[in-house]
């Protein structure tokens, strides 16, 4: 009987760098931001909001967050009452002790991606120090060489210099975009990379409409997307 032949080795991810969205491609955070920013709107003598009213307004950044939030609650605010809203809400959720979601696959995914060799960063328009935060809590941040939070630069995603930055910063090369949003496929887009969109996340339009190279449902088909993006 002929001896069974190896198994053929899994082809390399034709990627030196992957740059990943945080807030509906890794984590599911929308519980989080509604739990805080209700806080934050309580404090003001507003209305709660509901999760998915929460989910409709992630993806621009905290500034853009509650500023929506205090339009659909009541009257205007003036700019300084909207900057002490932020602050209120950027220290709450700082401070803020419930474990954020992952989604499912995720770190077994990121881990076989590093090992295999590929360099993976993240940029996203949520403050640096809660991004930081929420790594650490999750045992992700020795994953990342490179981050980019909405406030780490003059810029942020949809522009283009924000994913650019962390590209450069893991050392350059050939590098994909990871996201869930019009805001990641257009920062992609500008940057000139390709661009993977999750559709489990928080797309405030239909998938199909974003514009990504390609369309996933699980995170753990990541690596063979990948390897077919690159060929």
């Amino acid at each position: 009987m002929p001896a069974a032949m190896p198994a053929a080795a899994p082809v390399a991810i034709p990627f030196s760098a992957v740059v990943f969205d945080l807030a509906g491609t890794l984590i599911d955070s929308a519980r989080d931001m509604t739990r805080v920013l209700n806080r934050t709107l309580s404090r003001f003598d507003r209305p709660a909001l509901s999760e998915a009213q929460v989910r409709g307004m992630v993806g621009d950044g905290s500034a853009a967050l509650v500023r929506q939030a205090f339009a659909v609650t009541g009257d205007a605010l003036a700019e300084e009452t909207l900057r002490m809203a932020l602050a209120d809400y950027l220290d709450d959720y700082f401070q803020d002790d419930e474990p954020p979601v992952l989604y499912p696959g995720v770190p077994e995914t990121l881990a076989a991606l590093a090992e295999g060799g590929v360099k993976l960063g993240l940029c996203t328009n949520k403050p640096e120090r809660i991004t930081r935060k929420l790594l650490d809590a999750l045992g992700l941040s020795p994953l990342f060489g490179a981050l980019a939070g909405g406030d780490t630069l003059p810029v942020k995603k949809p522009d283009g210099r924000h994913l650019s930055w962390v590209v450069e910063a893991l050392g350059g090369g050939r590098a994909a975009m990871v996201g869930d949003n019009r805001n990641d496929v257009t920062a992609a887009r500008a940057a000139g990379v390709p661009v993977v969109a999750m559709t489990y996340g928080y797309p405030r339009m239909p998938v199909q409409e974003l514009g990504a190279d390609l369309l996933l449902d699980r995170i753990a088909d990541l690596p063979d997307a990948l390897r077919r993006l690159g060929r």
